[in-house]
């Protein structure tokens, strides 16, 4: 099977310009905010992954184990930012709880999945461990935006029966259990939705692209299942470790809730 066909850059210039209906629609339903908003995030995209594509050329050329490495905690210390800024928590009072738990979820995950499955020669080759990484930090920056906002505001929200259990002798664990539940039931909901849908709804990415790039179809099927399977591996492990080890951040020794932990307030 031949390899990808290129997309030349004047081609893709004119393929955006297909954004304008779009745009148009929403300024037709008087939301021209959000077609203002689709314009710069098309353009940040745009120049993030050119730039990023240009960069990966080299570094996968390089193959550099620290290299390596260095950008996989780039990547981390990025999705970290964007998932307290997404659940409106404070980035200085939690920023190295889920720092831990997203390095220890998805390196531990990356390694077991090159370990297990791949074994590439050399075994943290750029060309596998980037692209994992990043499919496993997609995934789970969304589910851990999700759970950590669903949990601390049910905190806050049922705060009168979080202090009446503590007054019973529950401990800061026992008392949120309930709010735990249901940020770890909507967070990981759409993924087993879209995982029991794989292959008959939607063609996932992974698996399109291997296509694309000339892989036989049995072949980008594997990879997919087992990339879907790292995904809620990693997901499930950076949710529970960042809301176990957050409590000792976000609740003082009384059991109270800090305030300060948020960056909104109350609605």
């Amino acid at each position: 099977m031949s390899g990808t066909v290129d997309i030349d850059l004047i081609n893709l210039f004119f393929f955006s310009v297909l954004l304008v209906i779009p745009v148009i629609v929403l300024y037709s339903w008087n939301l021209l905010d959000l077609g203002y908003n689709a314009i710069g995030s098309v353009i940040r995209m745009t120049v993030q992954l050119l730039l990023v594509g240009l960069y990966l050329k080299y570094l996968f050329e390089l193959n550099n184990l620290w290299l390596n490495l260095a950008w996989l905690l780039v990547m981390v210390t990025v999705a970290n930012f964007s998932i307290l800024r997404g659940s409106g928590l404070a980035v200085m009072r939690l920023f190295w709880v889920t720092q831990f738990s997203l390095m220890l979820s998805i390196i531990s995950v990356c390694l077991l999945f090159l370990l297990i499955l791949v074994k590439p020669v050399p075994f943290m080759d750029a060309r596998y461990l980037i692209p994992v990484g990043g499919m496993l930090l997609g995934n789970v920056l969304q589910g851990n935006i999700r759970a950590l906002e669903t949990f601390y505001s049910q905190v806050r929200a049922n705060e009168p029966r979080y202090l009446s259990d503590l007054l019973l002798g529950a401990t800061v664990a026992e008392a949120t259990q309930p709010y735990f539940r249901k940020a770890v039931r909507s967070s990981l909901t759409p993924i087993l939705g879209s995982m029991a849908t794989l292959g008959i709804v939607s063609l996932p990415g992974m698996m399109t692209g291997q296509i694309l790039g000339g892989a036989l179809p049995l072949t980008a099927a594997k990879y997919q299942i087992a990339i879907m399977m790292a995904i809620f591996l990693s997901m499930i492990c950076a949710i529970g470790l960042n809301l176990r080890l957050s409590l000792r951040v976000a609740f003082d020794q009384g059991g109270l809730l800090k305030q300060a932990i948020y960056t909104r307030q109350a609605e």
